[in-house]
């Protein structure tokens, strides 16, 4: 299992989550994106349609007669009722219960710094789980950092 840490200092959320969500999808997979309170939820439900002027991110929230058949789910836990392998953190609370899929992206900005460093720490090492720390550099480029 893969842990990927994103540390977003140059680029929001609104940018980094749908690039991340299209590479999900274009490598065939399906994808949960967990947000604890509802506001965030609504506001990623919105981006996901709007966020290119020529394309849209096929999903829905969480709560559908339809969530098993949903390329990308927006729930409030981790709830994989569209069977997704991968799941975003996207509200920078990590959830040891994300460690059950195959590849977990945890997304954090600075006000989060603290307990996303507290989570690698209890990740490192770990039995079966791979951690890799993404930061973005001076031209806004993703670079692996560790």
């Amino acid at each position: 299992m893969k842990v990927d840490f994103y540390h977003l200092t140059a680029q929001p959320l609104d940018r980094v989550l749908p690039m991340l969500a299209e590479k999900v999808l274009a490598g065939g997979a399906r994808l949960l994106v967990v947000a604890q309170e509802q506001e965030q939820r609504a506001y990623l439900d919105k981006l996901l349609w709007t966020y290119a002027a020529d394309s849209f991110l096929p999903h829905a929230q969480i709560g559908g007669a339809d969530d098993g058949d949903q390329p990308i789910l927006i729930a409030p836990d981790v709830n994989a009722a569209n069977r997704a392998r991968n799941v975003l953190l996207a509200d920078g609370i990590w959830r040891d219960d994300a460690l059950d899929f195959d590849r977990a992206f945890h997304l954090f900005d600075e006000d989060a710094i603290k307990p996303a460093r507290a989570a690698w720490k209890a990740l490192a090492g770990r039995e079966g789980v791979g951690c890799r720390f993404w930061k973005q550099n001076d031209s806004g480029r993703w670079e692996q950092a560790a």
